[in-house]
């Protein structure tokens, strides 16, 4: 139950950043946001925040006139009061609840017309939008998105994506504050390292660590005599004792497990080895100031790699080589944040600032309905000189979306079946 409250948490925390990248770029180029919604329609509640004018009086001005005659050769005066009334505009900021799925255009009218942007909670909670005026290209009022030079569009469109990467650097910084897991190979002299260990960062197909059931992400905690292992001396270890069985006793997800293993003899090298690549790792923490620019420049390296990756899951599918074991849907990601905050709030940190990168890239990949694909016909508009079929448009990007959740189904389908035993157990805890 807490990993699927966390797994919330973290989806919230990704999509309020990314869509709140959209409306804070929105508002400074003064286009109206019409609704920003968590999750995606239709709408189960939403708050609409909006400015009411009216005309008040503001205060009472006294006047003193004083006329002077003469009567008789006598000079008077005469002093009279008069109280004028000063009227002013003003206005009051006010919200109401707005239920159901009901248009932008009927939430208006019954409000007598007063306009306001709706923060809105969705029934399909695997992303977030903000609806803004005039993206459909129907409305060209002064304050809608259509109106806008396409440099103004363009930063709107990519605001959501920034703010993914300066998410994902805020997170790392944090960890880097706290203690960050990160390989110790190459750390300037002198730099704090908090529970140094040796993990498993692949297993070989077809080595006796596989064969065994080890798995990536295991961290040694006993091998043969030795206990914490660093990364020399369990090397070493193993080439001593590669003619014999080796009691071998890892850390996965809070559990201990050993196992018993025959190592095998590399014929290149004549070493002995367990079929696994192997990095030691410890939580590295800077000062506030250091943590900030390491922070930052991790974040940058991070999105360096799952770039590659991507483009390799990319060439995979041209090569016919498929990605469907490398892709996992909502639920595989709800079951891997379960795992990551078993191993603790460091762990979480990253797991989240790598999860904000992906959504970066994902968004901006040219592929309708995302904002790369919006981004892409808005820079066709400008290679023509002239605006885009709306209405063709919208079809493609209707399609778009439609195509990406029929994806989103059949991934979190084949998820179901891979991680049932995960989500078994997960009801049987809330039930």
């Amino acid at each position: 139950m807490i990993s699927l409250l966390i797994f919330i948490a973290i989806l919230a925390i990704l999509v309020i950043s990314h869509e709140f990248g959209h409306f804070i770029v929105a508002r400074l180029n003064k286009i109206k946001v019409e609704e920003f919604g968590f999750g995606f329609p239709p709408r189960f509640l939403g708050i609409q925040l909006f400015k009411n004018k009216k005309l008040e009086k503001l205060a009472e001005k006294e006047e003193i006139t004083v006329e002077e005659t003469v009567e008789g050769g006598v000079m008077k005066e005469t002093i009279t009061d008069k109280i004028q009334e000063i009227d002013q505009v003003v206005t009051e900021k006010k919200w109401r609840f707005v239920w159901g799925n009901k248009e932008i255009e009927k939430i208006r009218a019954e409000n007598a017309g007063a306009d306001g942007t709706v923060y809105s909670l969705n029934w399909i909670p695997l992303g977030g939008f903000v609806k803004i005026k005039g993206e459909d290209g129907e409305n060209i009022d002064e304050d809608s998105f259509m109106v806008k030079k396409p440099w103004q569009k363009a930063t709107v469109l990519v605001a959501g994506v920034v703010m993914n990467i300066i998410l994902a650097g805020v997170l790392l910084s944090i960890g880097y504050m706290v203690g960050l897991p990160q390989m110790t190979d190459n750390l300037p002299a002198g730099t704090p390292v908090k529970d140094r260990r040796v993990e498993i960062v692949q297993v070989l197909a077809g080595k006796p660590a596989e064969k065994a059931g080890l798995m990536a992400g295991d961290a040694f905690i006993k091998i043969g005599d030795l206990e914490n292992p660093r990364l020399k001396d369990l090397q070493d270890y193993v080439d001593a004792h590669k003619k014999e069985n080796i009691s071998v006793t890892v850390k996965r997800d809070g559990a201990m497990i050993t196992k018993s293993i025959q190592p095998i003899v590399y014929e290149d090298t004549g070493k002995g080895g367990l079929g696994i690549a192997i990095a030691e790792v410890g939580l590295v923490n800077y000062p506030w100031y250091k943590a900030i620019y390491y922070g930052f420049l991790a974040s940058f390296v991070y999105l360096k790699e799952i770039l590659i990756a991507f483009a390799l899951l990319i060439k995979g599918l041209f090569v016919g080589a498929g990605v469907a074991g490398e892709v996992t849907g909502p639920v595989g990601i709800a079951v891997m944040t379960g795992r990551v905050a078993r191993l603790g709030f460091a762990y979480l940190i990253q797991f989240t600032a790598v999860l904000s990168l992906n959504l970066a890239i994902i968004n901006i990949l040219p592929i309708p309905a995302l904002d790369g694909g919006r981004l892409l016909f808005l820079a066709i508009a400008k290679i023509r000189g002239k605006e885009n079929n709306q209405k063709i448009e919208q079809w493609f990007h209707t399609v778009g979306f439609a195509l990406l959740m029929l994806l989103v189904i059949v991934v979190t389908v084949r998820d179901l079946g891979i991680f049932k035993t995960n989500i078994l157990n997960l009801f049987h805890r809330i039930f």
